[in-house]
């Protein structure tokens, strides 16, 4: 009796041993099973994403200097998210973006496709105006410039000269930097390409400028004044101290003889 019992226990024992080593089997496969496997999502995989290295307001067009490449884990990667600099730089941005975040394909537009109704798309920041222009100066003609570029508009107009007297008026020509820090939201007609080639330079200029400059522009314009852009170095936005010029300042600026003791 007493060796039938210890049978029993003996076999009891056999056979728990070989459920807990099958359990463990189970638990350190199941564990392993995430760092071994080569299938997409693994864990410890990664995959190039585009964020933002600074703020960026909505409406503003992307450059690559606001935009590097990290890594991230697969599986925490959202969907949409751009992976490489050059399918970002250049979209205009339809939300605002923090530094550190994930560019999104679908919160970004592209300003040289032509909807259904024909506009561009473009995003308007609030208090801002598109005002169409002619592209009438060398630079734009030239081929020069592109959507997103900042551009200085400066202008010759001439204006009434006063200095002579009321009976010596006359008018004196003046060149002045009118308009600083000007956005390109887009370029328009002449623009059409076959298979990448560009057919010619634009015929206008579309500009995002407050209300206000809008109006100086139209009168600068509508006054016969001549137009010269001159093209901004990436991510250079400061104001510039410039001085109008006219013959007295050329006079003075390079001490050039006048009148009689010429």
């Amino acid at each position: 009796m007493a060796r039938t019992r210890g049978c029993l226990w003996l076999t009891a024992g056999v056979v728990v041993a070989i459920l807990a080593g099958v359990v463990a089997f189970l638990v350190l496969s199941r564990a392993a099973g995430p760092q071994t496997t080569g299938m997409p999502g693994a864990a410890g995989r990664t995959v190039p994403v585009v964020v933002a290295v600074q703020a960026v307001p909505v409406g503003t067009q992307l450059t690559a200097e606001m935009l590097q490449v990290r890594q991230v884990p697969v599986e925490s990667t959202a969907e949409g998210a751009v992976g490489a600099v050059a399918d970002a730089a250049g979209k205009v941005t339809m939300v605002d973006l923090y530094p550190g975040e994930v560019i999104l394909a679908q919160r970004l537009a592209d300003p040289n496709v032509v909807s259904g109704d024909g506009r561009k798309a473009l995003v308007l920041s609030e208090g801002q105006v598109l005002m169409a222009f002619p592209a009438s100066d060398l630079m734009s003609r030239t081929g020069m410039l592109k959507p997103g570029d900042h551009v200085d508009l400066l202008f010759s107009l001439k204006f009434p000269d006063t200095t002579a007297g009321a009976e010596a008026a006359g008018e004196q020509l003046e060149t002045f930097d009118l308009l600083q820090n000007v956005t390109i939201a887009a370029l328009v007609g002449g623009q059409t390409t076959t298979g990448g080639a560009s057919q010619g330079p634009p015929e206008a200029l579309l500009l995002t400028i407050a209300p206000q400059d809008a109006l100086i522009l139209k009168y600068v314009k509508d006054a016969g004044g001549a137009m010269d852009i001159v093209l901004r170095a990436p991510g250079d936005t400061g104001p510039y101290e410039t001085d109008p010029v006219d013959v007295d300042f050329m006079i003075n600026k390079y001490n050039i003889p006048t009148g009689a003791g010429r």
